[in-house]
């Protein structure tokens, strides 16, 4: 049976577009019949549809812009079976996000947050978007950072992926990292190879679980007590799109499995493969299993074993 989460952070219109190779060669006008499209994505909107796919009852505290795309996002919303009630049309203009992905599934991601960087989110709505939550799902915005307090004060176990750092006292990301009962991130910019980072991020703060995302490698655990991290190999052999939205997958459905077998190994390990068949698609929201399918992917691949 699924959880009651709450999902807060950025939700973007996204499009993606497939090239022949980076870098991208110059030409006045292309055209890239079937290489380009365009859906509701975003890191926040990622989590909350994968969570909902997967059969948990998902709010999603976000902020969006009073243009034809916030409109478009909160269709959407509601089309997915996801409640529009915590995504707040108080800004100007909605995120947009431009995703360049070639043949062997590299990305390489433009984002425009607009001003949301400077807005905040009324503190009243995330106390009731908070109600009967078991999780908080807490993303890396400026406009997250006020919310922190209020699930803590709620009793609510919080969860974040910071994604890219590169530093232990990363100015930006370390007051997430500190809060976090559950702190995700990815090994792309680590200034130590990740079995030390997660060593030195257990000795700096402390989190109950740790995860780095190695990419075609898999992930790494880190769990509070135990003395030593997990390797998770990745799940080879499903194919490659586009790596864009791994990380998200990865993270939702961690969240997910975790929060129904307290196991968090094996929950990685459900993540895993669930992120490996999320990278068959283009698009950030796309290509999420259900709980059945995930099942049965993870028992044809053995992934399921102690």
């Amino acid at each position: 049976m699924g959880q009651r989460i709450l999902v807060a952070g950025i939700v973007a219109l996204e499009m993606t577009y497939r090239i022949d190779a980076f870098p991208l060669q110059y030409d006045p006008v292309r055209y890239p019949f079937f290489s380009l499209g365009s859906s509701v994505s975003g890191g926040a909107y990622n989590v909350a549809r994968a969570l909902s796919t997967l059969g948990d009852e998902v709010r999603c505290a976000t902020l969006l812009g009073r243009d034809a795309a916030g409109g478009l996002v909160r269709q959407t919303f509601v089309q997915e079976g996801l409640s529009p009630d915590f995504a707040l049309e108080s800004l100007t203009d909605t995120p947009h996000a431009l995703i360049l992905y070639d043949r062997e599934g590299r990305r390489q991601i433009h984002i425009d947050l607009k001003d949301i960087q400077e807005q905040a989110y009324p503190e009243e709505q995330f106390v009731q978007a908070l109600q009967g939550c078991t999780l908080a799902a807490v993303g890396n915005a400026n406009f997250c950072r006020p919310l922190i307090r209020l699930a803590r004060e709620a009793g609510v176990p919080i969860a974040t992926d910071v994604q890219t750092v590169s530093h232990l006292e990363d100015p930006y990301n370390q007051e997430f990292m500190r809060a976090a009962d559950i702190l995700f991130m990815s090994h792309e910019r680590l200034p130590v190879a990740p079995t030390e980072w997660v060593h030195q991020v257990r000795e700096r703060y402390g989190n109950g679980i740790i995860v780095v995302g190695l990419g075609e490698e898999g992930a790494l655990l880190s769990v509070r007590g135990e003395p030593a991290p997990h390797h998770v190999p990745a799940l080879r052999g499903l194919p490659v799109v586009s790596t864009v939205g791994a990380g998200d997958a990865l993270f939702s459905c961690f969240l997910h499995a975790y929060a129904q077998s307290r196991e968090p190994l094996q929950a990685l390990r459900r993540a895993v493969a669930f992120a490996a068949f999320k990278i068959g698609t283009a698009a950030g929201a796309s290509g999420f299993l259900t709980e059945a399918e995930l099942e049965q992917l993870v028992q044809d691949s053995g992934g399921a074993r102690p």
